[in-house]
Parts: C-alpha cells; sequence; structure tokens
C-alpha cells in the first residue's frame, strides 16, 4: 500500500513540473508583425509627410501642431519632413512638380498670390471639404473662398488678414485726434490736417511699389481689380476715384507721403516709422508682428482701430494677403495628410495657437474672446486688439481670386502705383487704364 501511494505521489509530481514546463513564457524569435495589435503599448512607426514652406516662420507653427497630433493620435503618427524655399523659388518648383506629376510634397503652404495658378485646368491638389464643412460656421467665410472653386476648398487660411488703421497716439494726442472719431476718410483727412498743422507730420504713409492701402480700400467699396468671373475691372470709376483720393491726401492736402523704399517691409521704412514719422498706416493685422519685430521705439503708442469707410455700406475691413496651406494629389498618404492639415489649421486649439506663436489674426472668429487672445496687449496701446476684430467679424471682405490674380497684382505693384502716386507721369485714371489695358491683352490670350 505504502508503495503504491508513493508511486501515485511520484506521478503528481511529475504532471505538474510538465504542466508548468508548457506553461513557461516562449522566448523563440518571431517573425517581424507577428504579434501586431497584442502589445497595444508598443508605438506605430510614423509616417514621414512633406511639406514645403516659403516663410520660415511657419516651421516652429507646425512642428509645434506636429507634437500635438502625435500625442493626440499615437496610433498614427507622423514625421513631418519640412523644407523652406524663397518665395518665388518655392512656387516655381511647386508649379513644375505640378504640371510633371512628380516630385510635389504631401503639404504645402501656397501664397495667395500664387494661388490661383493652381486652380487651373486639372487640379491637382486635393478637395478638403470633409474637413471644412464641419467647422465652416465657426470661421470667416470670405477666407475659404479665395482658395476655393466651383465651391469646392482646395486650402486652408493661415489668418484673416483683416486690414486696420495702426494709429501712434502719441502724435495724434498733440494734435488733439481722437481716433475713435474717426468713422469716414473725410473724417480720417480732417484729422490729418490737424496732426500736420499742429506737428508738421503726415499722417498717413502709403505704399507706392505695392499695393496697400489701394487694394483694401477698393475691396472695401465692393470693387477689385477683377470681378467674381476674373474679368477686368481695374480701371472702373471706384478704382478710378479711390486713386484719385490718394493722390488728393499727398499732393493737395498734404497728410500723406510715400513710404521709404516704397513698400511696408522695405528696409528703409521701419526706421521712418519707429521714429514717428507717419501718425498711422493702414495695413492688415498680420502687420503687427513687424511692428513688434522691427519698431521697439513705438512699444504703448499704437492702437488699432477699423479702416474709415468711403460712404454708407461700405465693410470697415478687407482681408488682404493670405496663405492657403493644400494637399497635393500626388501624396501617397492623402487621408493621414488631410486629417494632420485639418488638425494644425482648423481645431480651436490650433488658431489660439496661431495668436500665440505667429501673432496673426486667426480665422476662426470663435476664439477671438478667447482669455489668450482677450489679454490687453502692452505694445498696443495695453488694450484688448481682438475686440477691434469683434465688431467688425461680419465686414471683413476678401478680394476676387482668378487666373488673373497674380498679373493684376503684379500691374498694380510695379506700374500703376508708382506712375500714378511717385514719378507721378500718368494721372491716377490713365495709370489704371494703362494697366488695365495690359490685363485685357493676357485675359483674351
Amino acid at each position: 500500500m505504502k508503495k503504491r501511494l508513493a508511486l501515485l505521489l511520484a506521478i503528481v509530481m511529475l504532471a505538474s513540473m510538465l504542466l508548468t514546463a508548457c506553461t513557461a513564457p516562449d522566448t523563440t524569435p518571431k517573425t517581424p508583425g507577428e504579434d501586431k495589435g497584442k502589445d497595444e503599448s508598443k508605438a506605430a512607426e510614423p509616417t514621414p509627410l512633406n511639406f514645403w514652406v516659403f516663410e520660415e516662420l511657419h516651421v516652429a507653427f507646425y512642428k509645434d501642431a506636429l507634437n500635438s497630433w502625435n500625442e493626440a493620435n499615437p496610433d498614427r503618427p507622423v514625421e513631418l519632413v519640412v523644407e523652406s524655399y524663397p518665395n518665388a523659388e518655392m512656387h516655381n518648383k511647386l508649379l513644375i512638380a505640378i504640371q510633371s506629376g512628380v516630385g510635389a510634397p504631401d503639404i504645402v503652404d501656397i501664397n495667395i498670390n500664387y494661388f490661383a495658378n493652381f486652380l487651373m485646368g486639372d487640379i491637382q491638389l486635393a478637395e478638403l471639404n470633409r474637413v471644412v464643412d464641419p467647422v465652416r460656421q465657426y470661421f470667416v467665410e470670405s477666407r475659404f473662398d479665395i482658395y476655393s472653386k466651383n465651391g469646392k476648398v482646395y486650402g486652408l487660411p493661415t489668418h484673416v488678414g483683416a486690414t486696420v488703421a495702426y494709429y501712434n497716439m502719441e502724435i495724434l494726442d498733440k494734435a488733439g485726434v481722437n481716433p475713435d472719431d474717426i468713422v469716414t476718410w473725410d473724417d480720417f483727412i480732417e484729422a490729418g490736417k490737424k496732426v500736420k498743422a499742429a506737428t508738421g507730420i503726415p499722417m498717413i504713409a502709403f505704399e507706392v511699389s505695392d499695393q496697400r492701402p489701394f487694394w483694401p480700400m477698393i475691396v472695401q467699396r465692393g470693387s477689385d481689380y477683377l470681378d467674381k468671373d476674373g474679368k477686368v475691372i481695374l480701371d472702373n470709376d471706384i478704382n478710378i476715384d479711390t486713386l484719385n483720393r490718394m493722390y488728393e491726401m499727398m499732393y493737395e492736402h498734404e497728410i500723406a507721403v510715400a513710404m521709404p523704399g516704397g513698400k511696408s517691409w522695405a528696409e528703409e521704412f521701419f526706421p521712418f516709422m519707429n521714429s514717428g514719422g507717419a501718425a498711422s498706416i493702414v495695413m492688415p493685422m498680420w502687420y503687427m508682428s513687424r511692428f513688434l519685430a522691427y519698431m521697439p521705439d513705438l512699444e504703448g503708442k499704437i492702437v488699432i482701430r477699423p479702416m474709415p469707410i468711403w460712404e454708407e455700406g461700405n465693410t470697415r475691413s478687407a482681408g488682404i494677403g493670405g496663405t492657403g496651406t493644400a494637399v497635393t494629389l500626388q501624396s501617397k498618404h492623402l487621408d493621414l495628410a488631410i486629417d494632420f492639415l485639418a488638425h494644425a489649421k482648423l481645431t480651436k486649439e490650433a488658431n489660439i495657437r496661431i495668436w500665440e506663436m505667429l501673432k496673426f489674426d486667426p480665422p476662426r472668429w470663435d476664439v477671438w474672446d478667447a482669455p489668450q487672445l482677450q489679454e490687453p496687449h502692452p505694445y498696443f496701446g495695453n488694450e484688448k486688439i481682438f475686440n477691434v476684430m469683434l465688431q467688425m467679424k461680419d465686414e471683413i471682405s476678401s478680394p476676387n481670386i482668378s487666373d488673373l490674380s497674380a498679373a493684376a497684382q503684379d500691374v498694380v505693384k510695379q506700374n500703376v502705383m508708382f506712375r500714378a502716386l511717385h514719378e507721378r507721369s500718368m494721372t491716377p485714371e490713365e495709370a489704371l487704364k494703362a494697366g488695365a489695358e495690359e490685363l485685357r491683352s493676357l485675359e483674351n490670350k
């Protein structure tokens, strides 16, 4: 009996040892991917997306968006390969890649001046309506319009580019002028006369080898270089009247001067404005970054107000300039590229970051009253500058964009403004008519 009990005990112990051996960890090497899905903590391999930009300042913004995307989407991580090129070079390179069908990036920033070139013929940019339509009610609609064709959106805006008046209160105070009393351009002219008489300083400086504030001035009146069908209207009555009024401000009322260097981004202009060379300029909201970077002596002196209007019914602003970010159809990761772009440009968080990182006016208006945008700004009179935007939310017109847009802007910048306002070799009407004829010769080709 004892022998049988000992034998049974030995059998039980042996079975237990065999069972333990059968359930021991398997250390046999696995074929790659064999255990896919079993270890949820294992990070997915990032997908590389090529991204071209023409503005180095945008790179940090997109890298910030990359970090938040990867944190929120560990199952779809992205590796962003950003390449920055000079403006014209990048757009020429992109056009060649699009036309040849080879070499385009997944995602690209396209300057508004060139965007129409990529909406011709067989469009090689991805339609973005599936990510735009669910949130477009929160955006300034005109910003989508300029990157659209036949109801399809092909680019996401980077900012509104709302044009405003920047007033130097140190100069205005000496003349007893309150910018809140300036409602119309007639009011502006009268205020300019007071400023000139009291201080000897001109009220405003105009670009004469670029197009501001002429372009926003005519857009706020419902006009443009081209109509909605792309037909040339550069020499219409509104445009002639507007350029005549600018001429009068310079040479009859003597309250306006040409910007040194001819444009608002010339090296000569920044020290001129920084030293109080003019009491105001009219530029888009994105020009705030230029004040901060290049005109430190104006801190606390500049306030922002809506543009004056010409007559009742005009809008108090115009969205000028911009960058439409697009996805090219050459991308091998189309859906991922679109989803990442939506994350970077369409969310509330992204639009707050547009302000925090780039100091641009975000196109999503429902963040304008967010705490981050409602902080009083010490440079701009310690005021809550986005309250000005909220006042005119529905009054920000955008220009018409079509095939001739880039050529029209070049004609105005290189010929019209210079001939009419600087060298005065033509009257404003003559300069506009000459420019219009040049465009019509292109229109008919």
